[in-house]
């Protein structure tokens, strides 16, 4: 069984995203999601912290051991800053996380480095298709044997920094198996779309990318694809997301209504007030377990795609019950932009939908 002390490395890393959550993350959020932009130098932040470098072994240019568990953690507090914020900080992890899940040794040595060296570079994984009915198990992108080589036909949808990105780790299905293969973005019949303008993540830059019969050589096939494992860690990633945005959320809301006074007393003296509250803060904190407990199953190396998935999928339900909560305990001030919980409703939509953009 698991327990629910942090070790002092876990402390340390989520104490130094939480500073930056509360100073650079909050303090930015409304002023890029009016502009529909990142600062580059806020982003360059939040990487300098070195949350995807402590989950890289030191063989491929990072200083620590990936845990799923310290990555569910630093979501948790990224979200609770700005989700937006979180995902571009995260989004390099997606790539260089796959990798090293499931690439051999020679990929690993070659594609990771270039990702965590020196600077935040949009190295980002191609994972959801625009489809109303898409599921993962069943992606139309496909991979197709060419002379020793692979042609990758089909679309992605919320490729984040499609339009700059390094590479593209694309995923595709080759005879019936979701596979992973390492995609330059110059490379013939690529596509990038124009922006995407969704409901929430106003700040964050995502496209759309066609793939048109697209060439890579065979050494940009993932080798070891585990398919599960991967699908495990993208859904844990959201999970933990989620319950930092419901948190956000619910310590608001909460601040509000102990302030706010109608008929002389606080609002979260009112008994409807007060048991919306009570729910939110109970459904936040069983939604967090089983995203720990997710995690804490791929740590361990145990097959954790079910837990993930209802873990996601309580979070994703969670997310929205307590951002939609937010907003009417703030009244007419809710609807308005002046406050952030509008913003975070909106985020908290398409949550469910974000599996591919953050890995842990």
């Amino acid at each position: 069984m698991f327990g629910f002390e942090p070790t002092e490395e876990q402390k340390l890393l989520v104490e130094a995203v939480r500073r930056y959550a509360e100073n650079d993350l909050r303090a930015a959020a409304h002023e890029a999601d009016e502009s529909g932009e990142l600062p580059p130098d806020l982003i360059e932040k939040g990487w300098e912290l070195g949350v995807l470098q402590a989950s890289v072994p030191e063989a491929y240019g990072g200083f620590g051991e990936r845990s799923a568990v310290t990555g569910a953690l630093a979501a948790e507090e990224l979200a609770w800053g700005d989700l937006s914020g979180a995902l571009a900080v995260m989004a390099p992890g997606a790539y260089a996380l796959s990798v090293l899940l499931t690439g051999s040794e020679d990929q690993k040595s070659e594609l990771i480095p270039p990702v965590i060296e020196a600077d935040w570079k949009p190295y980002v994984a191609a994972f959801v298709e625009p489809e109303y009915d898409f599921h993962a198990g069943e992606m139309r992108t496909t991979a197709v044997a060419s002379n020793g080589d692979y042609l990758i036909t089909g679309r992605k949808a919320r490729v984040p920094f499609g339009d700059s990105a390094e590479a593209l780790l694309t995923f595709a299905s080759l005879d019936g198996r979701i596979e992973a293969f390492a995609v330059p973005t110059d490379a013939e019949g690529v596509q990038v779309g124009e922006r995407e303008q969704l409901l929430g993540i106003q700040a964050l830059p995502t496209f759309p990318v066609t793939f048109d019969k697209v060439r890579v050589p065979a050494s940009a096939r993932l080798e070891g694809m585990d398919a599960s494992q991967v699908l495990a860690s993208f859904n844990v990633a959201a999970g933990a997301l989620a319950i930092g945005l419901s948190r956000a959320a619910y310590e608001y809301a909460l601040d509000y209504a102990k302030e706010r006074e109608a008929f002389g007393a606080p609002i979260a003296q009112k008994q409807a007030i007060a048991f919306m509250l009570a729910e939110m803060a109970t459904e936040i904190d069983g939604a967090r377990l089983m995203v720990w407990e997710a995690a804490w199953e791929i740590d361990q190396g145990k097959e954790a795609f079910k837990s993930a998935y209802l873990a996601l999928s309580n979070a994703a339900e969670t997310v929205m019950m307590v951002t939609d909560r937010g907003v009417q305990i703030l009244g007419g001030h809710g609807y308005i932009r002046e406050h952030p919980v509008e913003r975070w409703m909106r985020n908290a939509r398409g949550l469910s939908t974000f599996a591919g953009m953050a890995m842990v």
